[in-house]
């Protein structure tokens, strides 16, 4: 099968498109003919590797897992011999820790896997789980989300933003946005009440104070954006160096909580009934062919991406 590998550490140029071996499914592993995969920041850095927690897990010289892609909509080609929820034709979404989405196959286990809704096609479908699922426990487990709260996303352009700035107005909260100038129509349309243009004004420096804070860019002091909550707030780190998610579990007690995010199959359920109720609607900036994934990498690593990026392979409809 034909895939994007890469053999050591770097910026996207160390990518190679490549015939390699198929993978070899489990027996609760689920087979999948890729039609779509979207990119992430989780690509970026196991890609540079420029934290050392990345090579502690991903390999302290060299990649242990040559191909990056963490999200993936296709068409089942095989099932393990436990695997009862799928057969060969099903068409599914869903993603794998292990990565392997920028290719032609990728063995994904079936807990990672829900049903594709029909009405969606596999580039939107794969524009979905890592990015929502962070979203969603970001906001319901980690920030307990309740109606009528005041949310403020930072960084709600992004792949996580956008489907947080949607999840929170579903689970009934105001939502204030932070984004660039050139983007802040993008947050307002996506139901953000409030949007502030971050090259201009810092939100932890303004009045307005928030019961919950979900942080995308992890770009200001954590005693700026303590200062922004509530009494009762809580601030949530999605993203930043691996450190600052450290000082904030060591540190931050209950109102301050780092996340990390897990796929599951009742998540993603819950997220493609949103999607087939039109309650969520993904945002997709670009696609690519596969062949281009180092050109989808240098656009996510530029900050330059609207929404998500996407690749395509064969058919994506």
């Amino acid at each position: 099968m034909r895939a994007i590998v890469y053999e050591r550490y770097g910026p996207p140029e160390v990518l190679e498109l490549r015939e390699v071996d198929a993978p070899v499914v489990g027996e609760r592993d689920v087979l999948v003919r890729v039609r779509a995969a979207s990119v992430g920041a989780g690509d970026w850095h196991m890609l540079t590797a420029t934290w050392f927690a990345v090579r502690l897990y991903q390999g302290l010289l060299r990649p242990k897992r040559p191909i990056l892609g963490y999200d993936v909509s296709g068409t089942v080609e095989a099932v393990g011999a436990a695997v009862t929820r799928f057969r060969p034709g099903d068409q599914v979404f869903g993603a794998s820790d292990e990565g392997g989405a920028f290719a032609e196959l990728m063995r994904v286990p079936e807990s990672g896997l829900v049903r594709r809704p029909p009405g969606l096609s596999h580039a939107q479908a794969a524009a979905v789980p890592t990015s929502a699922l962070t979203a969603l426990q970001g906001l319901r487990d980690k920030g307990r989300i309740r109606a009528g709260q005041q949310v403020l996303v930072n960084g709600a352009s992004g792949g996580v933003g956008t489907f947080a700035v949607q999840l929170a107005r579903v689970f009934g909260a105001e939502v204030t946005a932070t984004a660039s100038t050139a983007k802040l129509d993008l947050v307002r349309s996506l139901g953000a009440a409030h949007a502030i243009d971050y090259t201009r004004e810092d939100f932890t420096r303004g009045e307005r104070r928030y019961d919950l804070v979900l942080d995308n860019v992890g770009n200001r002091p954590l005693a700026d954006c303590k200062r922004t909550l509530t009494p009762t707030g809580i601030y949530v780190a999605v993203s930043g160096a691996p450190t600052r998610s450290l000082r904030v579990a060591l540190t931050g007690g209950r109102r301050m909580v780092a996340l990390l995010s897990k796929p599951n199959q009742p998540d993603l359920a819950f997220l493609a009934e949103l999607l087939e109720s039109g309650e969520l609607t993904p945002v997709i900036d670009r696609t690519y062919p596969l062949r281009e994934v180092p050109d989808a990498l240098h656009r996510l690593g530029a900050g330059q991406a609207r929404g998500k990026l996407v690749i395509t392979v064969g058919d994506a409809g």
